[in-house]
This record gives C-alpha cells, sequence and structure tokens, in this order.
C-alpha cells in the first residue's frame, strides 16, 4: 500500500502544490488493511529479544545443571520479591506521609511489611553489593549454597529451607530459655512482696517441669516487671545478652546499646500485638502465623 500510495505521489508531483500536499496526505494515512499499526521500538526488540535469551537460558540450565538452575531460578524469584516488597513500602510510606501517620498507627500487615523489610534490606545489603560486579552473582550462588540461613534473607530460600530454617531457629531459641528462665528465678528472689514473691517462684517452677502458663498466671506477675528487680534499666548484661538471643539480636554490642535495642524491639512487639488483635488473631494466613512464631 505504502509503495502504491509513492507511485501516485510522483505521478501527481507536476500538478502543483495543491495536489502534492493532497497526495502527502493520503501517503500518511493509516493503512487500515494492515496488522502492525505501531511499529515496535528499538527497546521493545531489544527487550523481548533478551526475554528470548533469557528463557533459552533457563532452559539450558535446567536440562544440563539441575542443581544450579534450582539456585539460579530461587535468586531470581527471590530478586523480584525484594522489589515488590520494596515498591509496597514505597507506598506505605507515600500514604503514611499523605495521611499523617505515624508507625503505630498503621494496620497490623503494614506494620509488619515495614518492619520485615528493613531487617531484610539490613541483611541482604551486604549480598547485593557483592553481586554488583559482572559474573559476580554466580559467587553469590555459592554462598547461597553454602551459608543460606545466615547471609541470605527468607525470599531466596527454597520452600524446603524455610520449613527447615524456621525449626532451626525455634530450637535455637528454646535453647536460650533456660538462660532466661534462670535470670529470671535469681531476680524473683530479690522481690520484696511476698505473694508476689511466692507466686513467681510457683509459676517458674511449673514452666521448669514442662507446664505451660496460662494468661492469667503471667498477668499475676507484671507488676514486677515495672520497677526493680525486673524493669528494663534493672537489667544486667547478662540478662540482656539472653533476651537479645531470644530476639535474634545480636548479643556483642556494649549494654547501653543492647539496652537501646531492647526498648526499641519490645516497643515494637508491643505496637504489632495492639495491631493484630485489632485486625483479629482468626484473620491471620498460615504463613503470617508462621511469622509469628
Amino acid at each position: 500500500m505504502a509503495l502504491y500510495r509513492t507511485g501516485m505521489c510522483r505521478s501527481v508531483m507536476n500538478g502543483g502544490n495543491r495536489r502534492l500536499m493532497k497526495c502527502v496526505i493520503t501517503l500518511y494515512q493509516p493503512c487500515h488493511l494492515s496488522t502492525n499499526q505501531k511499529p515496535k521500538s528499538i527497546m521493545s526488540i531489544l527487550s523481548s529479544k533478551a526475554r528470548h535469551l533469557n528463557a533459552r537460558y533457563e532452559q539450558f540450565l535446567e536440562r544440563k545443571f539441575p542443581n544450579f538452575y534450582t539456585l539460579y531460578s530461587t535468586f531470581m524469584k527471590g530478586f523480584q520479591m525484594l522489589l515488590k516488597d520494596g515498591k509496597e513500602v514505597y507506598k506505605i510510606k507515600n500514604d503514611m506521609k499523605r495521611q499523617g501517620l505515624k508507625y503505630y498507627q498503621l494496620p497490623y500487615r503494614d506494620m509488619e511489611k515495614l518492619r520485615q523489610f528493613r531487617r531484610d534490606i539490613i541483611k541482604a545489603t551486604p549480598v547485593m553489593i557483592i553481586s554488583i560486579p559482572p559474573f559476580a552473582n554466580y559467587f553469590v550462588f555459592v554462598l547461597m549454597y553454602f551459608f543460606p540461613r545466615q547471609l541470605l534473607i527468607r525470599h531466596f530460600w527454597t520452600p524446603k529451607q524455610q520449613h527447615k530454617f524456621l525449626e532451626i531457629n525455634h530450637s535455637l531459641r528454646e535453647k536460650v530459655y533456660e538462660d532466661v528462665l534462670e535470670s529470671l528465678q535469681i531476680a524473683a528472689s530479690k522481690v520484696a512482696e511476698e505473694p508476689l514473691h511466692n507466686h513467681m517462684v510457683r509459676l517458674f517452677t511449673e514452666v521448669q517441669h514442662g507446664v505451660h502458663p496460662r494468661v492469667t498466671d503471667i498477668e499475676a506477675i507484671k507488676a514486677a516487671f515495672s520497677g526493680p528487680p525486673l524493669c528494663m534499666t534493672e537489667l544486667d548484661i547478662t540478662q540482656m545478652k539472653a533476651l537479645s538471643r531470644v530476639m535474634f539480636l545480636t548479643p556483642h554490642l556494649p549494654g547501653s546499646f543492647l539496652q537501646r535495642r531492647l526498648k526499641s524491639h519490645i516497643l515494637e512487639i508491643h505496637n504489632l500485638d495492639i495491631a493484630m488483635l485489632q485486625l483479629g488473631v482468626d484473620e491471620l494466613t498460615d504463613e503470617e502465623v508462621k511469622r509469628v512464631r
């Protein structure tokens, strides 16, 4: 059609400017019989080619190196999930700024998203920096293989690893409970109020024998934690390190830093608990329940 119109233009060029103008307009009218109304840009063509080559590369890895392909696909999916989380966090922060909201005023899921993303970024930053140079991502794959739990965030774990590492973290936390309970028993001996002291001793003894405490029993001794010897400002360095390990915070810091981090972390958990109650525990998904645990 374009060649036909070009030929027509050549035949009328001698007819004057008016006929030439009419021909030019005719030449640039869209061809309604064509299936390609809008030609592709160079970037879209290059992007399409890159996706095609990447798909062939992944098929080659899956066929020739299945174990490496598992690591590769996990890394790529994890990176996409991290980018998705970043977009969601950006939206949440924009909403906070627009509505004048504080962190503790957010719904539970938004609050948990900000908290988890911050922790993920802190843990993932060294690995992301390592993977920047060309072909350095292969070194990241080695790290994924040998040190996945220590160096990588949950996005870069396989489903099997996620289940396994949750169990490992739970067992590590259980090992610290004995130290925490021993510290509580020592502190309970310094409680002056006799009924409160007796209640604490009985409760700690039951826990040592495998009895799960009731909520009412825990609430009955909360007054002991509002002042000496169990308030946050009275804890010694050993007690703060034990609590830090329970909360998966590094214990290898000076006492003042440990105390500040514990206060901040406990306040964050308190705000999450309030938001969770407002949402309703029954509304939590299975994945959210696993993370809470």
